[in-house]
Order: C-alpha cells, then sequence, then structure tokens
C-alpha cells in the first residue's frame, strides 16, 4: 500500500493548528482514532481512506482550495466540484494552493467552476466574491533622491540571495540618528519585494520615543491581523502571539521589515521561525544580542561621504551646487553629512532661491543659534539640531508655533482638524502651514491628508514646545483631547443613535471638527483615528487628563466590542485606571464592564465573570441600575456560553425587569431576543419566537438597527425551527441587509447562515417540521458557505463586493416562492406580500437530498463543520436540544 505523500503531515498540522484543535479534539469531531492523526500528522503512516480525507476536511473547515490540496497528497481520493486537484506545491507556496480566489475552480485545466449562488442569495447577500489569499504589502514609500550607499545595499544583496540555510536571515542595519537607516531599508526591500511573493510586514517600533514605543506585543497584534487572523483570534499573551506569528508565517516567503527598534528585547518576539522569511530591523543601537543569540548579520550605516554628501545635494538643490562647490561642500559639512540634516538644509536653499549658498553656510555657522542639546562636542546628532534650529528661525511666527505644538500629539500622525485643534486656529490656515512644514522636510505626508514626524523632529519639537511655548502646552492639550471626544461621541452618535442616553453628554469643541454626513463617514473617521484615540486614552490617564481617559471608555464602548478588542482592552484598562486614581466609582463601573465585556470576547470566561461582577457591585454603589441591568445581561452570556442555560435564563429575566423599570427601551429590546434564545436552547420555541418578535418590534420603534438586526436573525432561527421556512428567509434577508449597513461582519455570518438553513430545509420536500432542534445544513455553496469563511475573517476587515451581482444563468427557471409547510396545532403561515417575498429557483429547490457531491446535498450533523474556537467577536456556536449545536449572536449589553 502507497505511503502518504509528505506535505500531508504539514497540511494537517497547519490548518490543526490554524484551528486552534489538538490532536484529540480533531480525533473526536472526526470519529477517527487519535493515534491515526498523530500518525498522519507524523508522516510514516498508510494513505488514509477517502472517507477520512472527507471528514478531515469538513472538521478543519477547509475551503475548497484547501480541500483540492488535501486531496492532491492522497492518490485516488475524489475531487470535490471546484477543487483544484492539480495544484502543485512550488517556492512560496509549500502547500501547492493555487492563488486564486478560493473556491473559483479558475486554475487551468481545472474543472468546471461550481455554479453562482441563488438569485435570491445575491438579492439579500450582495453576494461578495470569495476572499483571496492574503498577501500584506505595507512598505511605505521610498524616499526620493536616495543618493549612495552602494556598498550596504550590495552586502543585502548578498544576504538574500545566501539565504537557503535552515535559520531564518535576519540583517541588522544600525546607525546614529538621521543617518538614513530607514531610507536604505525601505529602499531595498522595494528592490526586492518581488523575492517575497508571500508578503512584506512593516511596522515602525518607534523604539527612541520617550513616552509611546510600540510595544511587541502590540506589533503582532497588527501582523496577524494582516496575515488574516481575525481579531478575535489574536492570542492574548505576548509569548502565545508570537507562537502564532510563528505559525501564520511558516512556509511563507516574506519580508519582515521592523524599522526603529529600541533593544533586542523589543525584536526578539517579531522573528518568524521559518527560513523561508527575511527580517530586516533599523536601530540606533548595535543589537549585539540579535547578533550574538540569533545570528544576525549587523550592517553599519556610517554617515554620508563628502563626495555623496554634495551629490545629494546636487540632487535636491540643482545646478547652485556645481556653481559653488566650496561652498556646497561646506554646507554639507555643516549639516553632519547626515541625510536628515542635509535634506532639511537642501529645503531652505531651494527656499531661498536669489541666495548664494556661502550666504547659508554663513547664516549656519552662527553657533548662538546651536542648540547642542545632546552636550557631546564633535557629535554628528548635533549638527541635526542646528539645522533644525536654523529651518524653524527661517518660519513664519504662526508654523513655527504649530510645528513646536504637534511635538505634543501622542499619536502616529494627524489631519488637519486635530492640528487645528492643537493650534486653536481655523482649519484653512493650519492647511496652508502643514503645506508650508512638509515643504520645509519637518513633517511629512504619511498618507492623503495626514502628516507625521519623524522621531527626531518629534523630540525637536516637544522641547520647543516645552520652552518657548510652555503657557500654551496644556491649553493646546486640552483643546486637542476635547476635540477626539467630541468627535468620537459625534461619530457613535451617527453609527448608535439609540444608544446615546448611556454615553456621556460631551460638550461641543470651540474648534471645527469634521462633517460626518452619514454612518460611512462616522465609521471612516473612527477606524483611521483609532490609534490617535487609544494614544489619547494612554497619554491623558498618565500625565494630568483622567476625565478624558473615563469618558472615552462608554463613549467608544459599541464601536470597540466590534471587534477591536486589542484597542479596547487598551482604552478600557486606562480609563479603569484613571477611574481608581480619581476615586471616581461610576467611571470605573463603566470601564470595568468594557473590559468584562471584552474579556468573554476573547474566551477568558473566568476573569469576564470576575470583572463582570467587580463592574456590578459597583453600579450597585453608583445606585445605577442601568449599569447592573447591562452587567446582569452580559453574566448571562457568560451562562449561555459556558452551558449553563437555567442561570442565564434567570439572569436575563433580572436585566429585563431592570431595563423596564429604568425605561431603557434598548436594553428591554435586546433581553427580550437573548431571552428568546435560552428558551430556544431549553426546546420552548413558540415562546422564543415571541420575544424575538417583540424585540423586533420594540427596536424597530425605537430606531435600534443593530438589536433589530440581532432579532430577525434569532427569530429566524426560531421559526426554521417551527417549519416556518418562507418566513424565516424574509427574517434573514432583512437582518442581512442591515448587518451590512452596520458594518457588522460577525452579524453578516450569523444572518447568511440562517438564509442558508431556510433555503436547505425547504429544499428537503419530505422533512417535517423539527421538534428537536436537529440543525440542518447545506454541505456545499451559497448562503452556508458563505457564512463558514466570513466567521474566519469577521473581524471587521473591508471586502468588496462585485459591480453586478452573481446571478444565475439565462437557463435558469423562473423563480417560485419558498413552500411553507403547517405547523402541528397551527394555522399555515399566511402570504407575504410579493414585492418582500424571497425567491428560491425550482431547480435548487428539486435537487434530491440524496445527490452526491452536488452543492446541494443536504445532511443532519451533530458536530458543526467549523471549530467552535474560532468564532469571531459575538458570534459563538451553542446547542440546541441534546447533542445540536446552532450559531447565535450576542448583542452585547
Amino acid at each position: 500500500m502507497a505511503r502518504d505523500d509528505p506535505r500531508l503531515a504539514t497540511l494537517l498540522r497547519q490548518w490543526r493548528h490554524r484551528a486552534l484543535l489538538t490532536q484529540e479534539q480533531l480525533a473526536e469531531r472526526t470519529g477517527l482514532n487519535v493515534r491515526t492523526i498523530r500518525g498522519l500528522e507524523s508522516g510514516p503512516a498508510r494513505r488514509p481512506r477517502s472517507a477520512s480525507v472527507r471528514l478531515l476536511s469538513e472538521a478543519l473547515g477547509l475551503d475548497t482550495a484547501e480541500q483540492a490540496a488535501l486531496a492532491s497528497t492522497v492518490p485516488g481520493a475524489p475531487a470535490q466540484p471546484g477543487h483544484d486537484i492539480q495544484a502543485a506545491a512550488e517556492p512560496g507556496n509549500p502547500a501547492g494552493l493555487r492563488r486564486h480566489p478560493a473556491g473559483t475552480g479558475s486554475s487551468p485545466g481545472g474543472p468546471a467552476t461550481p455554479r453562482p449562488p441563488p438569485a435570491e442569495v445575491t438579492a439579500f447577500a450582495g453576494w461578495a466574491a470569495a476572499p483571496t489569499t492574503l498577501v500584506p504589502a505595507q512598505l511605505p514609500m521610498a524616499v526620493a533622491g536616495f543618493t549612495g550607499r552602494s556598498r550596504e545595499l550590495a552586502r543585502l544583496d548578498a544576504l538574500l540571495d545566501s539565504a537557503a540555510g535552515p535559520a531564518v536571515v535576519i540583517s541588522a542595519v544600525s546607525g546614529t540618528a538621521g543617518v538614513g537607516k530607514t531610507a536604505l531599508a525601505v529602499l531595498w526591500a522595494h528592490r526586492c519585494r518581488e523575492r517575497f511573493p508571500d508578503g512584506q510586514l512593516y511596522v515602525n517600533l518607534r523604539g527612541y520615543d520617550p513616552d509611546r514605543p510600540v510595544t511587541a506585543a502590540d506589533a503582532l497584534a497588527r501582523f496577524l491581523t494582516a496575515l488574516g487572523v481575525p481579531e478575535p483570534d489574536v492570542p492574548p499573551g505576548l509569548d502565545e502571539r508570537a507562537a502564532r506569528f510563528r505559525t501564520v508565517t511558516a512556509g511563507r516567503r516574506m519580508l519582515v521589515l521592523l524599522d526603529n527598534a529600541s533593544s533586542v528585547e523589543q525584536v526578539r518576539p517579531l522573528l518568524p521561525g521559518h527560513p523561508a522569511c527575511m527580517v530586516l530591523v533599523t536601530s540606533r543601537d548595535s543589537l549585539a544580542g540579535l547578533v550574538a543569540v540569533h545570528g544576525a548579520s549587523r550592517i553599519d550605516l556610517d554617515l554620508l561621504s563628502e563626495s555623496d554628501a554634495v551629490a545629494l545635494l546636487h540632487r535636491l538643490v540643482g545646478d547652485r551646487v556645481p556653481a559653488e562647490p566650496v561652498a556646497a561642500a561646506a554646507l554639507a559639512a555643516r549639516c553632519g553629512l547626515l541625510p536628515l540634516a542635509l535634506r532639511v538644509a537642501a529645503e531652505l536653499a531651494v527656499a531661498h532661491p536669489g541666495s548664494p549658498l556661502a550666504d547659508l553656510v554663513a547664516d549656519l555657522d552662527d553657533r548662538q543659534h546651536r542648540l547642542d542639546l545632546l552636550g557631546a562636542g564633535g557629535d554628528p546628532r548635533a549638527a541635526v539640531r542646528d539645522v533644525f534650529s536654523w529651518s524653524v528661525r527661517h518660519l513664519p511666527a504662526d508654523a513655527s508655533r504649530v510645528f513646536a505644538l504637534l511635538g505634543l500629539h501622542p499619536g502616529p500622525d494627524i489631519d488637519r482638524y486635530g492640528t487645528a485643534a492643537l493650534a486653536g486656529v481655523d482649519t484653512d490656515r493650519v492647511g496652508n502651514i502643514l503645506d508650508l512644514l512638509s515643504r520645509a522636510h519637518l513633517v511629512h505626508r504619511t498618507r492623503p491628508g495626514r502628516w507625521g514626524l519623524h522621531d527626531l523632529l518629534r523630540a525637536y519639537a516637544a522641547d520647543l514646545a516645552g520652552t518657548r511655548h510652555r503657557d500654551e502646552s496644556r491649553p493646546a492639550l486640552d483643546r486637542l483631547f476635547d476635540h477626539y471626544l467630541a468627535t468620537a461621541s459625534a461619530a457613535m452618535r451617527i453609527l448608535y443613535p439609540a444608544e446615546t442616553h448611556r454615553r456621556p453628554q460631551v460638550q461641543t469643541p470651540a474648534t471645527p471638527v469634521p462633517e460626518l454626513a452619514d454612518p460611512a463617514a462616522a465609521r471612516s473617521w473612527l477606524d483611521t483615528e483609532r490609534p490617535n484615540l487609544v494614544a489619547v486614552a494612554a497619554d491623558a490617564a498618565v500625565h494630568g487628563w483622567p476625565a478624558h481617559a473615563i469618558l472615552l471608555s462608554p463613549t467608544l464602548f459599541r464601536y470597540l466590542v466590534g471587534g477591536h478588542l486589542t484597542d479596547a482592552l487598551a482604552i478600557h484598562g486606562h480609563a479603569r485606571d484613571a477611574a481608581r486614581q480619581t476615586g471616581d466609582p461610576t467611571g470605573e463601573a463603566h470601564a470595568t464592564l468594557g473590559f468584562g465585556v471584552t474579556t468573554w470576547q476573547t474566551g477568558r470566561h473566568a476573569d469576564a465573570i470576575d470583572h463582570l461582577q467587580q463592574a456590578l457591585a459597583l453600579f450597585r454603589q453608583a445606585r445605577d441600575e442601568v449599569g447592573q441591568a447591562r452587567a446582569v445581561g452580559n453574566l448571562a452570556t457568560v451562562d449561555w456560553l459556558l452551558g449553563r442555560y437555567e442561570p442565564a435564563a434567570e439572569h436575563r429575566r433580572q436585566a429585563l425587569v431592570l431595563f423596564r423599570r429604568t425605561g431603557d427601551r434598548t436594553g428591554e429590546a435586546n433581553s427580550l431576543t437573548s431571552l428568546g434564545n435560552v428558551e430556544h436552547q431549553l426546546g420552548r420555541y413558540e415562546q422564543a419566537a415571541d420575544h424575538h418578535s417583540q424585540a423586533m418590534a420594540l427596536a424597530r420603534q425605537i430606531g435600534d438597527r443593530v438589536v433589530e438586526a440581532t432579532a430577525l436573525t434569532n427569530l429566524a432561527d426560531a421559526e426554521v425551527t417551527l417549519g416556518r421556512y418562507e418566513q424565516a428567509a424574509m427574517h434573514s434577508g432583512r437582518s442581512l441587509a442591515l448587518f451590512r449597513t452596520l458594518g457588522n461582519r460577525a452579524g453578516e455570518a450569523s444572518a447568511l447562515t440562517s438564509l442558508g438553513a431556510a433555503y436547505t430545509a425547504s429544499a428537503e420536500p419530505t422533512r417535517p417540521p423539527s421538534t428537536s432542534g436537529t440543525p440542518w445544513r447545506c454541505s456545499g455553496k451559497t448562503a452556508n458557505d458563505t457564512a463558514r469563511r466570513m466567521r474566519t475573517t469577521a473581524s471587521g476587515r473591508p471586502h468588496t463586493p462585485p459591480a453586478t451581482p452573481t446571478t444565475l444563468s439565462p437557463t435558469t427557471p423562473s423563480p417560485s416562492p419558498l413552500p411553507t409547510k403547517p405547523v402541528p396545532g397551527t394555522s399555515k403561515p399566511g402570504p407575504m406580500p410579493a414585492s418582500a417575498r424571497p425567491t428560491i429557483s425550482s431547480a435548487t429547490r428539486t435537487v434530491p437530498a440524496a445527490t452526491t457531491n452536488t452543492p446541494w446535498r443536504c445532511t443532519a450533523r451533530s458536530d458543526p463543520p467549523w471549530p467552535r474556537r474560532s468564532a469571531p467577536t459575538s458570534l459563538r456556536s451553542t446547542r440546541s436540544g441534546p447533542g445540536h449545536p446552532r450559531f447565535v449572536i450576542f448583542e452585547v449589553c
């Protein structure tokens, strides 16, 4: 009997690790012996049977391309429709996966593509194309006018060409501040990016920022999400994140550029473990430990030679440089031969076209304007500060002031509204000043409409703010923090108007704020400014603005629970610390509630119970009954997740009483649909449907689209169980449209699952209404397959629907309504209006359930076809009846 393809063991291990399953758990899900699983992963085991391959595919949640790769390692294994079994291993693609959208079957010579989803799915879902393999391309723009460094570039080329050993190639570019380390690394990375087809990762670690360096844990969270790990699945601890990063990058040909590192400790957790990757690190430190322990090759970047420095001035200034060679050489010397200083000086020369270079050299020679803050005579870094000082002296007074105040900004970049808040002026004037500062190379554009500062310039600007503008510093930060808090509050009011009464009232700031005309603009502002909001929370909590840190937590609560869990833990944590320091029990209660909710979203249920009970006690101390109801409601959710349904029902009833007593109708609607979920779980389907209907009507009345969409999905689940398939499809479709409008990916996945359940159930002509809650799932494509893919990407990553929705071919039979079946003891549901009725094609409806290898073959299973632990955010698997799971979304209280 033939032995296994050697790729089989590697693939199984990678996919099992991705699914967060042990070998024992995978054996339990497939029904295979654990010894079989171990044997398959160790390599020497006999070839598995075709049935085992199918069970493994389902248990691991593989998409069609991955199923094809698995089948290609087992000769004779049947290929499902749409599988590309001819995929072969190639460099950078050891799994043999084609780099086309999963499930399209579009490889040359491959089988025919599976048929598109039925028209009713496209009508409700705005069918999105299948996701492609994520290939991050995070390199920043290369600097213009790069000059010299041919020896260092050749050294990096040689390191790459020799990368054939068992260890990761690490190159550490070190040198003094302003010497051009980042420019060299980014230019080389762009030149060689084709050598890294699986992507290029980049992070500015801000290692020499005295207050706000990027931690290794935060950098890993960014890398993991960029590599396709849903944010709720990013592990909480540094070691766990590092291990997951090594797993995700294993076998991928990638470049990791770690810019501006401060120490080996900051870098070490960010190192991949597979030799297919290359790491490039820039640092002012020599990183001796990286060389000694990890075998890094160090490239020490020295000052430019005089000829290269003059050549750089020539490229930036023009023909005046060869016309005044002595003055040009003197100017290069005054700049310390540092590229950063040379660029700033060149801009000054360009700004004074009528002045000889000799006059500019004489101006810079005026020692009374030198700062020498570093106190090291002859230190080339002092030349940078000389040039900065020289440049700022040539600015108009208002531009010099704005530059200094920008040094106070805690975040990575800023727009003109934030700058206007800092400076206390209008946005038109600030826009002109930012353009002027950009031309002077004192700020740089990070992307359209946003500006940042080199770390040396940021430190110099902060020093100016603390000396020349000391009296303005605190009022400037008051205005800035007011701006971020007020604009965040306005964005939340647009996105979640029904919860306005739960958020703190925030005063309108004195400075201009961006116009947020619709929910899309509000969400875009929050997404763009989220790193700044986290930085503001940290800075405000530590440096004397505790009220702003405390208020950001309840203001951003609903947005953060939508999948931004790492940032949620940071913002709620800073708010809780600030509230404790100032003796604010109400603020501490809200922050602790947010921390507890985020904790259960990350799967740490025991910790979540502790935090939520602390929040409940604090709300009782503050006599805040709405807060008490929210804490109790979230405790009910944790009970549910732990399978404690009777305690969950009791907590839901307590929350419902409190919400009704306080007149919080949003909380009442949420509690009603959540109570309906518990009743569904306990087999009381009619009561469940009634509570979901009440919740839907109440949420629609008060304009709470989140709870309305949640109630609609839950109602559809109950209606499928009761045999009301037409109503279930209608309610699932409405829910899906709402969730898409809200940008709630977890909700979309749940609505698609419900929609697929309705179609699947209606496709079985003899199936009676369920009395046991057994879920019926579609084993192939359309809504269920889309929902499974979305469950792995529900962290909020955007997707682009096709310009024209996919539809059935012109030969598709004309659509007919979903059949409905009377439920014993009830009357048959009445017909819906034709305009609102979802349709399902007769071709789909008449496919026999027993047909094999069909996208519409329906089977009843007691195990879900995806790992429960991968369910994102508020989407969780639970059990409907003895041994039968169903997916439910929990709207966070």
